[in-house]
């Protein structure tokens, strides 16, 4: 009796790259941001107007740095998909050939793999070439779009919290409001991109908190130094 396949695997990461990114970058940049120009004894609507501006600037920054990159990674995959077409008209026997030994490489005996890549090229052989031998599939190729929209909408997500924070917070206590504030969604954000990508949290996790510390604690240093020797 047959048993179904029931592990849950991650098949499309693109979106969940982007939507990671993006969203830790808002929060890092635009607190850090915030800390930065509070520290420098800056005004309310100073430092708004600038966490504001950070929120856009950073939004539109991510969205054509994503599409880009995306829209390359695109590019290549099309190519690659282009020779193999070409290919597999030239000369299909060939790609017969070469389809099978690539399933021989993975362990199957000699009359077996010839018998699947017949059965795979009868069935679609671009998609079993691109599996097998490009590592792609047809219909998991890169989306830029997508890429540039949900690292934008992110970003925008992850800022409005030390933005939010810095602005509802005492003047006094700010600052460290504002950090611990940005330092627990870190933690969420590594928390959730490892357990959605089924990877070990403790990792993820210092990487996001410790880097995100390291970030507003540099500008915050920045920010005070250029307070007190402007003041």
């Amino acid at each position: 009796m047959s048993r179904r396949h029931t592990e849950a695997h991650v098949q499309d990461v693109g979106w969940l790259r982007a939507a990671v990114l993006g969203a830790n970058d808002g929060v890092v940049s635009v607190a850090s941001l915030v800390i930065g120009v509070a520290a420098a004894d800056a005004s309310r609507g100073a430092i708004f107007t600038a966490g504001l501006a950070g929120v856009v600037g950073g939004a539109l920054s991510m969205a054509v740095g994503e599409y880009v990159s995306v829209s390359s990674q695109r590019d290549v995959e099309e190519a690659d998909l282009a020779r193999e077409r070409k290919e597999l008209q030239k000369d299909p026997e060939a790609e017969l050939v070469e389809l099978a030994s690539i399933l021989s490489s993975k362990g199957l005996s000699e009359e077996t793999a010839r018998a699947a890549a017949r059965e795979f090229t009868e069935r679609d052989a671009l998609a079993a070439h691109a599996s097998l031998e490009l590592n792609l599939e047809l219909d998991g190729l890169s989306r830029p779009l997508q890429a540039a929209v949900v690292s934008a909408v992110a970003f925008g997500l992850g800022a409005a919290l030390p933005l939010l924070s810095i602005g509802v917070a005492p003047e006094s206590a700010r600052i460290w409001i504002t950090g611990a504030a940005t330092l627990l969604a870190l933690a969420g954000l590594g928390s959730w991109s490892a357990h959605l990508g089924r990877a070990p949290v403790l990792p993820a996790l210092r990487r996001v908190v410790l880097g995100g510390a390291l970030a507003m604690g540099l500008t915050a240093g920045i920010g005070h130094l250029f307070g007190v020797t402007t003041g």
